[in-house]
């Protein structure tokens, strides 16, 4: 690949970005701000061998997770079996009882997953977490590259590199497979999303309506749409992009404005699918990651095919003492942040901040996690006129329907800071395409 083709357009892209809107918004000081997401035009690349292994892991790995969930909010095996400590999923701030006994259109829960992974300067890679909510980044390689193959098309006809453009088919492929009757839409807040841009553009890539929460209404036990002027269309299958505690105010957060009044109920009797579905935060739980290569082994008789980042649960005494003993070498994550917020490098922290985490921990085992910092590798981007090194993820996106599929593209993130392993937009990062070679 010859770099300089896709440098000397990377200002042209950045501009387009932004004309498009390509952003994303953060709350700070309860003021909204937008700000653009960088692009940097060099991919990162991901051989074809490399890329079937992933596919491999990341399928088994969201197989496992739907089906942990199905038992959950049902049978709830893994606890009896004592697999899982009970209280530790009842503790979590992503489990809800208003979804107890629940079965999705499918029998699928995670619909679209975002696995957040890095790559090892061992070559090993290893999952950093499970995104199973409301995974967001999707729409920025598609744009990106959309963009890149019209400034320079003789760039992907010179190298062998898989076509993402099919993201919004799979998505639309999901949204059908478990549709009950009726349109697609995607459920937006809003335009002072974080993620609007990406609302809109899914919508309209796959076909599906964009809908605001006052667009939709039940009646009968049924979703519709209300189309403005014209007859009532019943939804079939929501994507919604809003947080569960605010998607019905019946059900959940009586004060949310931006939910639809009686979908839950809707949802329960089996007449519209919820994409991804109500209560999956029990199991993107950072604590109860640490259980997914229990689960896999567990559900699927298999070993994980990806490994976890070495992690410690301080709900352990075992781990609890190992954390404590060893705390200035560890990442502790507080299980409920997100973002790349509550992630604390303890070795850069005073000796009396070191201290009060320490008494925090004791004090509250089951809100934090503590995990071995690994020293993952870093990719090339381009600062000024130079290259330079920065630190990269990857945010694969696994779609299950009728088949569990990974997207051969993904969201590459890289901290902007060169003291920094913190990579998220929300951190100041910026994002590169991810290219999946198909020989």
């Amino acid at each position: 690949m010859k770099q300089q083709e896709l440098l000397q357009h990377t200002d042209k892209i950045n501009e387009l970005l932004a004309r498009y809107g390509v952003k994303f918004g953060i709350y700070k000081n309860n003021e909204f701000h937008e700000q653009l997401f960088p692009f940097d035009p060099l991919p990162r690349i991901i051989p074809v061998e490399e890329f079937d292994f992933l596919n491999k892991g990341l399928s088994q790995r969201v197989k496992a997770l739907n089906l942990f969930l199905a038992d959950i909010y049902s049978e709830k095996k893994i606890i009896k079996d004592g697999v899982i400590p009970a209280d530790f999923v009842y503790s979590s701030k992503g489990y809800l009882p208003q979804c107890e006994g629940i079965i999705p259109p499918g029998k699928i829960y995670s619909h679209i997953s975002g696995i957040d992974l890095v790559e090892g300067k061992d070559k090993s890679w290893y999952i950093l977490e499970d995104n199973l909510r409301i995974p967001s980044g999707a729409s920025y390689p598609m744009i990106a590259r959309q963009l890149t193959r019209r400034a320079s098309p003789e760039t992907f006809s010179r190298n062998h590199v898989v076509d993402n453009r099919n993201y919004a088919d799979m998505l639309k492929e999901t949204l059908d497979y478990v549709n009950t009757g009726g349109i697609n839409v995607v459920l937006t807040p809003g335009r002072y999303n974080a993620a609007f841009f990406e609302h809109s553009y899914l919508a309209e890539r796959s076909g599906a309506i964009l809908s605001m929460p006052q667009d939709l209404f039940v009646q009968e036990n049924r979703l519709y749409y209300r189309q403005y002027g014209r007859k009532k269309l019943q939804v079939g299958a929501v994507y919604r992009r809003l947080s569960d505690e605010y998607l019905d105010p019946l059900c959940f957060l009586p004060e949310s404005l931006i939910g639809v009044p009686g979908i839950m109920d809707v949802y329960r009797s089996g007449n519209v699918a919820i994409i991804n579905a109500p209560g999956n935060g029990v199991a993107d739980d950072k604590g109860i990651y640490y259980f997914v290569p229990h689960m896999i082994k567990y559900y699927l008789g298999e070993e994980a095919i990806l490994k976890n980042a070495p992690t410690y649960l301080a709900f352990y005494e075992k781990d609890r003492s190992f954390i404590l003993e060893h705390l200035e070498h560890l990442v502790v994550k507080d299980v409920s942040e997100a973002g790349g917020y509550g992630v604390i490098f303890a070795s850069d922290l005073t000796k009396e901040k070191l201290e009060d985490l320490s008494n925090i921990i004791q004090a509250e085992p089951r809100r934090f996690i503590a995990q071995e910092v690994i020293d993952f590798i870093d990719l090339g981007i381009v600062e000024g006129d130079h290259e330079v090194p920065r630190k990269a993820d990857l945010r694969a996106f696994v779609l299950a329907g009728k088949e569990t599929k990974v997207w051969p593209s993904g969201l590459t993130r890289f901290s902007r800071n060169p003291d920094s392993f913190v990579v998220n937009s929300s951190q100041g990062g910026g994002f590169k395409d991810t290219w999946v070679l198909s020989q």
